[in-house]
């Protein structure tokens, strides 16, 4: 059996937009049905959802029948748990707050098996090698696997350069609401000295070759970071796109309404 192909980290290369959504409800049912609407990529958030390693494998599982490609962020960068993840067959994994290039370089060696990393062997317990059935997958893993670093505070930015620079990071993902608090700018990423260092960044990034994404649920700042040069960027969020959708419907029935309804009593 060949590798599974990893079709986000193939678009990345292949230097195309990439629109995705965030999934924070944490059930393959709601996962599956984003996955069928047409975004390029859907993130499954294990940071801020409240996830499980089984509640990501379900959602893994839902959506492998459809184009959109998922994406699993970590709670932490704990290399135990990224085995886990890795094992149950995420391909590509986005770890929050990285601040440095060592822990740039560790998370790198938390995907690959030794002598290049510290990754365990699972072999025929695990969904990622299909049980055993994919050919030489200890040698062949790391070409599959995509790691999305985030620079998401001060001290990220300040180290983005050797961050993007390190060998293994794969693209680089910037986290404007943390980075606004960081800077002392809470609930206001649009203060211009988080968009200089949001530009800043990029211009980072590009330059050391490597893709940068961004979340940007704004129509407007989805625009604006894509024409700076961010290539995949989290335009929806499917909590939000629910309460907003919600808030719409029942809107235009009560602006309608001219009395409470009647007790049916």
């Amino acid at each position: 059996m060949q590798m599974p192909v990893n079709n986000f980290k193939n678009a990345l290369a292949e230097q195309v937009p990439l629109f995705g959504c965030w999934a924070g409800f944490a059930t393959g049912y709601a996962a599956e049905i984003i996955a069928g609407t047409g975004f390029d990529w859907l993130l499954i958030d294990g940071e801020h959802a409240p996830n499980t390693v089984p509640t990501i494998l379900a959602q893994l599982q839902a959506v492998a029948p459809y184009p959109t490609a998922p994406v699993v962020r970590c709670v932490n960068q704990d290399p135990a748990l990224i085995k886990q993840l890795l094992d149950i067959g995420a391909q590509t994994l986005m770890v929050p707050m990285v601040e440095s290039a060592e822990q740039a370089a560790a998370l790198v060696r938390a995907t690959r098996y030794p002598p290049h990393g510290i990754r365990g062997v699972g072999g025929g317990l695990v969904r990622a090698t299909r049980w055993d059935g994919v050919d030489d997958y200890l040698h062949k893993a790391h070409e599959s696997l995509c790691l999305i670093t985030q620079v998401e505070s001060p001290k990220g930015v300040e180290h983005a350069e050797a961050i993007a620079n390190t060998d293994g990071v794969d693209a680089i993902f910037i986290g404007p609401a943390d980075l606004s608090v960081g800077m002392g700018h809470a609930g206001n990423p649009g203060h211009p000295d988080v968009q200089r260092a949001i530009e800043k960044v990029i211009k980072i990034v590009q330059a050391a070759g490597k893709p940068v994404g961004i979340l940007a649920p704004l129509e407007e700042d989805a625009r604006r970071y894509q024409a700076l040069g961010c290539q995949f960027i989290a335009v929806g969020i499917d909590i939000s796109l629910l309460r907003q959708g919600a808030l719409s419907t029942v809107a235009r029935y009560k602006a309608h309404s001219t009395q409470a309804p009647s007790s049916t009593y």
